[in-house]
């Protein structure tokens, strides 16, 4: 019988990847249509697994209250198309306790990011500053407006340089995302540096030898990121050993779907 205690709320019960893990985890998932925030997290203690950030009322809830959550949603490598997964698809997803995405490096082995066959691309220098700017679900969670974020960023930006800027708006469709003039091709162009909120746009743009500027409270990337727009024309990058100890640590932050429902994340969530 199982001794697991966390809840895994899945929405209306048909969440495959939380319903996966909550049975790797040896429990039935929680439809959220029967979640009761005060009993199943106050009352009996219970950590709740969700994923996606529109459940901001609940992370920010169990903030408040200091109650244990984890949060899903995609990982940080190997969902781009590549030889080891040629159409795109969304095979890792990353888990976070406590937050959206993960903070401060900790010393991690290297296998998990040798295993994903990321590649830390040289220091790139070029013109072009973009712009990566968050869509409606993070503006939601953080209380922003996107138009007005973007606004003020680049308006920022412009009283620091003359360097040309580039808005760059998310695709609604993953297929987009994934064919259509992907972020890993815009890279490798005339950067000087991509700007962002809190997407893991910045976290490709490190490995891809672009440093990064993020904005948001929580942004993967913010161990090897600048934050001060000020410095935009001279911007902070890491050394190589600081970027490597970076990527294996998020690495070790996300799980392949097989290892999800293997029950690999489950344990490794528990060993860390």
């Amino acid at each position: 019988m199982s001794t697991c205690n966390w809840l895994f709320l899945s929405k209306n019960g048909q969440d495959q990847y939380i319903n996966m893990l909550a049975r790797s985890a040896g429990v039935e998932p929680t439809n959220s249509d029967h979640f009761d925030y005060y009993y199943d997290v106050v009352v009996d203690n219970r950590p709740v697994v969700l994923r996606g950030i529109l459940k901001y009322k609940i992370m920010q809830q169990c903030l408040q209250d200091h109650k244990t959550f984890y949060y899903m949603d995609t990982g940080y490598f190997g969902n781009n198309k590549s030889a080891r997964n040629p159409r795109g698809d969304k095979l890792w997803h990353r888990i976070v306790r406590n937050d959206l995405q993960h903070g401060d490096i900790i010393p991690r082995p290297d296998d998990r990011l040798r295993r994903l066959g990321v590649m830390l691309q040289p220091r790139r220098v070029g013109r072009q500053i973009i712009v990566a700017a968050p869509d409606e679900k993070p503006c939601r969670y953080y209380g922003i407006d996107q138009q007005a974020w973007i606004d003020n960023t680049v308006a920022t930006i412009k009283q620091h340089t003359d360097r040309p800027v580039v808005v760059r708006l998310r695709a609604a469709k993953r297929e987009d995302r994934v064919h259509n003039d992907p972020l890993e091709q815009v890279l490798a162009r005339d950067v000087h540096a991509l700007v962002t909120f809190n997407s893991v746009a910045a976290t490709e743009a490190v490995v891809a030898g672009v440093p990064a500027f993020v904005l948001a409270p929580s942004n993967a990337a913010a161990p090897v990121a600048s934050r001060d727009l000020s410095e935009i024309d001279t911007p902070y990058w890491p050394d190589d050993d600081k970027r490597y100890a970076w990527a294996c640590h998020l690495a070790y932050g996300q799980w392949h779907v097989r290892e999800i429902q293997n029950g690999s994340a489950y344990r490794m969530l528990n060993e860390s």
